[in-house]
């Protein structure tokens, strides 16, 4: 049975028994109500029998349909004066009442059956052993109440008839936003939620009450939340299967040059025992290009469940020293790139893991020689915030297009493919950057244009959100040899 069909019969239980007790006491109160005036007018009736009775000794008018007699009554014995207008069939329960009154001394009132009809009876003293009963038929009572039960049934039947019909009918209506919420909850059955990032459901209809309305709300914000929920798991399986195609691709480069110099050490091993060292070279070289390029998808992996395994090892330190650090390994390793180190007197403290912030210094400052020309200027600064340390690294190059910019930071995106593949770029040191920084509680922000490019870190003061971890590996490409740091991704990458 549908909803709205039982609260239609609930709602007519309801009216019945409401129906009931208002009937119930109203024809109560109106039988209470005719017994009184009945009463009343048999009492006006014997006030004036007795002045008859007193005047003439017997009664010279009686109402139509009344019996009524005068009792003498003596020793408890009854005896009417007139026998005439007692009723064929009552004059044993009259003369009873007499008794009674006589008895008494004060009027009686008594309902009694006179044959198959039923009496209202009262007798009243007149004088002295003289004894006034009268008795009123009830039939007009009965079938005004009666007549008064019929038309109430019929008025609270047709009544109740009404509200349950109308009433459904409301009722459907009202709930009429469910009916379309439960159709909008199909329809969403019909959409493959396997690789669709977006689910364009969402429950309209027309206003139903507040309730309704608050329930539309909160069924269309568990939609927004499943709707957001697949396109992070769509996204999440696009970025999976972009990763490990461009994975694929950048681990195969360096294993297909190993084989070729390989196979040329072999041959020259055979041939030219001079070229040996060279094609030997060759093979150390690609080597630590892989060996960098694996260190850095194991520390992406790692950042990526940090929730698990956190993957930063955190203690005090000054970042104006980690700084200095990676500029004087920046001087080393760029000679043809002039850089600028600005930072005040003090030292900055805060907690960090200094192997992977230098890693994040190392980064910016090699992605902004490897993608500047020889002699560009570039500049590192750290300076304080209220409740964080600011770095910057910038340059004057030829800074980064627009439409590159908002996925600078993507794993293994580069803004030129050809050129940064030929420079030995693998397209990860950026997100590299970025997931460490994010792993410290902080953020970084790319402002770029022709001319000027700067890359802005900022860390939280307190402590970041990770915690040590003993499995973090000591030999990262912040302190590896000069020769794999030039092979970390950069701007491009």
């Amino acid at each position: 049975m549908r909803l709205v069909t039982r609260l239609a019969l609930g709602l007519g239980a309801l009216a019945l028994a409401v129906f009931a007790v208002v009937g119930t006491v109203m024809v109560t109160s109106m039988q209470d109500y005719l017994a009184r005036k009945l009463d009343e007018q048999m009492r006006s009736t014997q006030i004036a029998q007795e002045k008859d009775v007193e005047k003439f000794g017997d009664l010279r008018g009686i109402t139509y349909g009344w019996f009524s007699a005068v009792y003498d009554v003596k020793d408890g014995v009854a005896t009417p004066r007139d026998t005439e207008d007692l009723p064929p069939q009552g004059a044993v329960q009259m003369a009873q009442m007499a008794r009674e009154v006589g008895g008494a001394g004060k009027p009686l009132f008594k309902t009694v059956h006179l044959g198959s009809d039923v009496y209202r009876v009262r007798g009243c003293p007149s004088a002295e052993g003289v004894v006034l009963v009268s008795a009123a038929p009830m039939n007009d009572l009965a079938n005004t109440t009666r007549q008064l039960v019929l038309v109430a049934v019929s008025t609270f039947a047709l009544a109740l008839v009404a509200l349950v019909v109308v009433g459904r009918a409301l009722l459907r209506r009202g709930l009429q936003p469910l009916s379309e919420m439960a159709r909008t909850a199909h329809d969403i059955t019909s959409h493959d939620l396997t690789d669709s990032a977006r689910l364009p459901v969402r429950a309209q209809g027309s206003p139903g009450g507040v309730e309704v309305d608050e329930l539309r709300i909160a069924f269309n914000k568990m939609l927004e939340h499943i709707d957001s929920s697949l396109a992070a798991r769509t996204a999440a399986e696009q970025r999976l299967r972009r990763f490990i195609a461009d994975a694929s691709h950048e681990l195969r480069t360096p294993l297909t040059s190993i084989r070729g110099y390989a196979d040329l050490f072999r041959y020259a091993a055979a041939n030219a025992p001079a070229e040996r060292e060279a094609h030997l070279e060759k093979l150390r070289s690609e080597a630590a290009r892989m060996s960098v390029l694996l260190d850095e998808l194991l520390l992406l992996a790692r950042l990526d469940s940090a929730d698990k395994e956190p993957a930063l090892r955190l203690s005090p330190g000054d970042l104006v020293e980690l700084a200095h650090q990676a500029a004087d390994a920046f001087r080393a390793a760029r000679p043809t790139h002039p850089l600028t180190v600005t930072a005040g007197p003090d030292p900055v403290l805060l907690p960090f893991d200094a192997v992977r912030l230098r890693q994040v210094v190392d980064n910016l400052l090699t992605n902004a020689a490897v993608h500047t020309p020889p002699g560009t200027a570039v500049s590192l600064s750290v300076s304080t915030a209220p409740g964080e340390a600011v770095v910057r690294v910038s340059d004057s190059g030829p800074g980064i297009p627009a439409a590159d910019q908002p996925r600078i930071f993507d794993r293994f995106y580069r803004v030129d493919d050809s050129r940064t593949r030929d420079r030995g770029g693998s397209g990860l040191g950026l997100a590299v950057a970025h997931s460490l920084v994010v792993a410290h509680g902080g953020t970084v922000a790319l402002t770029s244009y022709p001319g000027s490019t700067t890359f802005t870190v900022h860390l939280p003061r307190a402590d970041p959100p990770a915690t040590p971890s003993a499995n973090t590996p000591a030999n990262t490409p912040a302190t590896a040899p000069a020769e794999q740091r030039q092979l970390l991704s950069g701007r491009a990458e």
